[in-house]
């Protein structure tokens, strides 16, 4: 596979710094996603032709159902080799053709965030026309999250802009209470919640009673433990969210080329400028994607 692009989430940089909390190894090439073409075959392969154009799925042995646990260990940038590289060979089981309409960067901008946001979206409790739905903030996972709610018929509200209804959390700290006000008091269907424990008291806040919290990462900093009873009088079902498999990849990729969505994309550097492109990215200051061109 020629790789094309590729980008970086925030799972990147806990590694660089040792604070990823699952298993991982040092030496890596690093960058969980990437994009590129099919320019040689092995024996046997089918899947795909010469020139497809292709992305990676996050977790390449989890073609569906439940999580296979004795695979968990293998993810692209935390015990595997990744795709900050010019060529990979890969299976073709954990590959996936990306549609037409979008460019390298955007391609692949799709293998960690927009699966899961995915993922956190089609869950037991799927989303459906007229359900509202709460993300938090303008990373890759939210921005994902509110562009597919919003193709599937839901209202969004966000701490953030863009959305049906915005928050913003700076100047208003109990955003939780502010978001089940904007939905007639009676709370929201699901949080898609990327902060983790320093902002699933205000999801709580926020979430309806039978409601969903997709529990997905770890970005907001937080000592509160989160108590028995809030959670117990809360009504809501919390789901940790692992990304996702194959199955819901080629799923979700469906779903865009129909709908013809395009990631958002803060900036795109180019290959020689890859250290730019994670300090830049470090700076936390961009909104939505961050992808590099090879």
């Amino acid at each position: 596979m020629r790789v094309r692009a590729s980008s970086l989430n925030y799972r990147d940089l806990a590694l660089l710094s040792g604070q990823y909390p699952i298993s991982w190894r040092d030496g890596l090439v690093p960058l969980s996603d990437g994009a590129g073409e099919i320019v040689a075959l092995g024996e046997g392969c089918n899947r795909f032709q010469l020139g497809d154009r292709v992305c990676n799925t996050f977790f390449p042995q989890w073609f569906g159902g439940p999580f296979p646990i004795e695979q968990g260990a293998r993810q692209y940038g935390s015990n595997l080799d990744s795709w900050l590289c010019e060529y990979k060979v890969v299976s073709e089981e954990a590959l996936v053709r990306v549609p037409d309409h979008l460019d390298w960067a955007e391609a692949a901008t799709l293998p960690c965030a927009a699966l899961t946001a995915w993922t956190a979206l089609t869950g037991p409790q799927p989303v459906k026309a007229g359900d509202t739905v709460l993300v938090q903030g303008s990373g890759g996972v939210s921005l994902f999250a509110l562009q597919l709610a919003k193709a599937m018929g839901a209202r969004v509200i966000a701490t953030t802009s863009g959305a049906d209804k915005a928050i913003d959390y700076l100047a208003v700290p109990e955003w939780g209470a502010r978001a089940r006000e904007l939905n007639g008091g009676v709370g929201v269907d699901l949080v898609v919640e990327v902060g983790g424990k320093g902002t699933l008291e205000q999801s709580l806040a926020a979430v309806a009673p039978g409601g969903e919290i997709a529990v997905i990462g770890f970005l907001a900093d937080g000592a509160a433990e989160l108590g028995f009873m809030r959670y117990f009088l809360s009504g809501a079902t919390l789901r940790r969210i692992a990304v996702g498999h194959c199955e819901g990849m080629e799923a979700m990729l469906r779903a865009i080329a129909r709908h013809q969505l395009r990631p958002v994309v803060d900036r795109v550097f180019p290959f020689g400028d890859a250290r730019a492109a994670w300090e830049h990215f470090l700076a936390r200051r961009h909104f939505g994607k961050v992808a590099i061109v090879h």
